[in-house]
């Protein structure tokens, strides 16, 4: 089970009823924060989930509506109790970024982990029971288009188990993907694990052009959660020039990955009233939204 809560939706610069585009994710307790804009810790409180928990942030990019708000959050996270490390993982430059911000936050009562993500190929990362794969995109600066996949494996046949003689005690260590030794017998986990079961998968991707690599990426994904800086189809030139997209291209996106639902966020500060285009959106992909700040969904495993 994975519970999203799309903290902002807006791009550029936030507004008086538009939190800055970020993302934030809890499984098993644990939480991921994706982007940190300016004030970026108001929405994660508004959202009721706390702050202790999160382990993790993610960047896609450098620009200041998607970094400017780390520093309040570290120290926010600092307030809160938290002494476990913390991880910050994005494009490289990460540390020069980090450095930086950290000159108004000096002191934290936790320590910080690093990691720069490759923005030439795919890359992939687990934390704890969450795999995060990152994809370049195409903006003015590195940037990465993030997917969070909750790996479900198959079922366990206890008939197999029974008539290959595996004692009961042996069955957890099996099943957590260990390897048992009978005797003179290696029993591994695929000799009584069925096939895994279809996960649950979530997309995120902002601040890029439609390139054709993300269709792949975000195939299957039960939500995507991609960029619509721009409502009017005519608004194109813009987009290509400023390397966003226009909510139709993300639709044409999520219609081609086969994904479940689509939720477009990062508005243009001057598309004052985004839902207007909803309708015309979901000609190209039925299953669209409009986001809207501190937006939530629980998304479970499908037998």
């Amino acid at each position: 089970m994975l519970d999203v809560c799309l903290l902002g939706t807006g791009g550029m610069m936030p507004l008086p009823d538009r939190w800055l585009t970020s993302l934030l994710m809890r499984c098993k307790g644990r939480m991921l924060l994706v982007d940190c804009g300016e004030a970026g810790q108001i929405p994660v409180r508004l959202c009721g989930w706390g702050f202790k928990a999160i382990d993790a942030v993610l960047f896609t990019h450098y620009h200041a509506d998607h970094v400017a708000g780390l520093p309040g959050l570290l120290l926010t996270l600092g307030n809160s109790g938290r002494e476990e490390p913390l991880i910050l993982m994005g494009p490289p430059g990460i540390r020069m970024v980090v450095e930086g911000l950290m000159v108004i936050a000096p002191r934290l009562p936790y320590d910080l982990k690093l990691l720069e993500l490759p923005v030439n190929q795919v890359s992939e990362v687990q934390l704890d029971d969450v795999y995060i794969r990152s994809i370049p995109v195409e903006h003015w600066m590195p940037c990465l288009a993030y997917s969070f996949e909750i790996r479900r494996q198959g079922r366990f046949d206890s008939t197999r188990a029974e008539e290959l003689g595996i004692p009961v005690n042996f069955w957890g260590l099996l099943q957590r993907g260990e390897e048992i030794r009978l005797g003179d017998r290696l029993i591994s986990p695929e000799m009584v694990m069925g096939k895994p079961r279809k996960g649950i998968k979530v997309c995120y991707c902002t601040d890029t052009r439609p390139v054709e690599s993300l269709v792949d990426f975000i195939k299957g994904s039960e939500l995507f959660i991609c960029e619509g800086m721009y409502g009017h189809n005519h608004e194109l030139e813009k987009a290509v020039e400023k390397k966003h997209m226009l909510f139709s291209e993300a639709a044409l996106l999520a219609r081609y990955g086969e994904v479940g639902e689509l939720w477009l966020t990062h508005f243009s500060p001057s598309l004052e009233r985004p839902r207007e285009f909803e309708a015309s959106v979901r000609d190209i992909f039925k299953n669209t939204v409009v986001g809207s700040d501190l937006m939530k969904k629980n998304i479970k495993f499908k037998e």
